[in-house]
């Protein structure tokens, strides 16, 4: 990376003394061996952190040019957010955040990157990972916390604890002198497993003045959250009527949900094709999308198997099959793990699982080709330092929320993109689009109807489950997504609606709206539209 900004160089700097695992997954070096502080006063020392870069930020004057703006803004959003965080979310009282971190500080070493493993860090954080999980449970003892962040720490504990003792061993870079002090990690993850048996329930709200600060601070937006939610009880009213009205025309003997159920019998050969069906289809999309959208073929994205060490562990961590190149160390491609069958696993359920049309829409367009891949490849030449780096996918989530509108807006706006393209998509396939906009726009409504109080855990599960027409597997993850990250399901429907509110007032050709857009990295689209504005591109 080239030298930042001032205020963004500071930011980081503080950035990564609170989350020095957040900036090994950037690829920045110097903190591949730290954990996150926890002791006494770690608070106060932030907190006065936050209060410096502040008088920085008022001290500094204007900004010139589209980079210093930006850092300036996502500066200012991130002080705000983690000060709120403090105040109402603390890290410290979150289960699945110690075990998220301790995870991912070391299976974000094991990642492939544009640099070699780092095996002396992998053996510090081991080191470290007994006393970080000792003050966890400390602080625990006199905390409360929702009981679904419980659970996933719990399963995340148990994992980890096996992968240490069992995957860690299968790495290629593997080092013996990780052995010992793994063993050691992997018997404090089940002290801090044991210990989640009596930490109190809390509620799961986050309450309405932190949404509207994480619509407005975090996302750009000029709305708050009622008319937020006016919007999408819209969408997913007209969605519903648009989905039954396809299903109308088609057949109008069955219903849509039926009609769609045809696409998941529709399905690779065998387990072996679906790895060369998902390079087929990405590049596919790519050559679709060439007149919509410039497609990063200057930087690799090679889909493998998932990696025998990742296996056991993938399932109960936040572990994607696709994640954000290290922008600092970012090589010459990224992986894009497809987990294989699993022994023993019953074949046609693992076919239907990665049918064609999900490979197409969820693995080749939405992460890859033109999806997260080109975007993520042209934040790395933002102009903005903190852009470049803030949808990075860390232990919990993205790095800065303020990334999200457009990292998920874009990759949810580009699946219907392709519609774009001639014979891309299949009718059938069309109407699988419409249910998935439908699913964002529900989303919303549960992001914002739980943390305000007005929908519990179980209104929100039915509503995924009976209404929004969601796997009845994936509800409990759903919601408990929604309950540990307040705001970042918004981001996904009402992110792809501030792009198509952009491109309507654009005033130039459509490959060049998608080309600017993502050009300007990981932050909000509104912002984004700003930096339009004062360019006179927008009408």
């Amino acid at each position: 990376m080239t030298t930042p900004d001032p205020i963004a160089a500071a930011y980081l700097e503080h950035h990564a003394e609170y989350r020095p695992v957040d900036l090994s997954f950037m690829g920045l070096p110097g903190h591949d061996h730290r954990l996150p502080p926890t002791a006494a006063g770690t608070e106060g020392a932030e907190r006065a952190g936050i209060a410096r870069l502040r008088a920085l930020l008022d001290s500094a004057g204007g900004a010139d040019g589209t980079g210093a703006r930006l850092d300036r803004r996502i500066t200012a959003s991130q002080l705000s957010l983690t000060e709120a965080a403090l105040d109402r979310l603390p890290r410290f009282a979150n289960p699945a955040w110690y075990t998220g971190e301790a995870a991912f500080a070391i299976i974000g070493l094991l990642l492939p990157s544009g640099r070699p493993t780092p095996a002396d860090a992998v053996r510090a954080r081991l080191d470290a990972l007994s006393d970080f999980l000792a003050d966890g449970r400390t602080r625990l003892r006199t905390a409360a916390a929702p009981a679904a962040l419980a659970a996933r720490a719990g399963r995340e504990a148990r994992a980890t604890a096996a992968f240490l003792r069992n995957g860690l061993r299968l790495h290629p870079d593997y080092d013996s002198a990780w052995a010992m002090p793994a063993e050691r990690a992997a018997t404090a993850f089940e002290a801090f497993d044991a210990a989640l048996a009596d930490l109190p329930d809390a509620p799961s709200a986050a309450g309405r003045d932190h949404i509207e600060l994480l619509m407005r601070d975090a996302h750009g937006f000029d709305f708050g959250m009622d008319e937020a939610l006016r919007r999408a009880q819209a969408a997913f009213d007209t969605l519903g009527d648009e989905l039954v009205e396809r299903a109308r025309r088609r057949d109008p003997a069955r219903s849509w949900q039926a009609q769609v159920a045809e696409l998941s019998e529709q399905t690779p050969a065998s387990p072996d094709a679906v790895l060369d069906l998902c390079r087929t289809l990405d590049t596919r999309a790519r050559r679709a999308a060439d007149r919509l959208v410039t497609p990063a073929d200057e930087y690799g994205l090679d889909y493998r198997w998932l990696s025998p060490d990742f296996i056991d562990v993938a399932g109960p961590l936040y572990f994607l099959p696709y994640r954000s190149p290290p922008a600092g160390a970012a090589g010459s491609g990224s992986p894009y793990w497809i987990t294989p069958l699993a022994s023993g696993g019953e074949v046609q359920a693992y076919l239907r699982a990665n049918s064609e049309t999900a490979v197409k829409v969820i693995h080749a367009v939405h992460h890859g080709s033109i999806g997260h891949h080109t975007q993520n490849a042209r934040a790395r030449a933002a102009a903005s330092t903190l852009a470049r780096v803030g949808g990075t996918d860390c232990a919990l989530g993205l790095a800065f929320l303020s990334s999200g509108t457009m990292v998920e807006g874009w990759a949810c706006y580009v699946q219907d993109l392709l519609r774009e393209a001639p014979g891309f998509y299949s009718e059938l396939e069309e109407m699988f689009l419409v249910q998935q906009q439908r699913r964002n726009a529900a989303s919303v409504l549960v992001d914002i109807r739980l943390h305000t109080g007005e929908w519990t855990l179980a209104e929100a599960a039915a509503f995924y489950r009976d209404e929004a027409g969601f796997a009845p597997a994936r509800v409990e993850a759903e919601v408990t997504r929604n309950v540990m990250l307040p705001g970042t399901r918004l981001m996904y429907w009402l992110g792809t609606e501030a792009i198509l509110d952009l491109r309507r007032r654009w005033t130039g050709d459509t490959r060049a709206f998608h080309d600017t857009l993502i050009g300007y990295g990981h932050v909000p689209i509104a912002w984004a539209g700003d930096e339009m504005a004062l360019a006179g591109k927008l009408g």
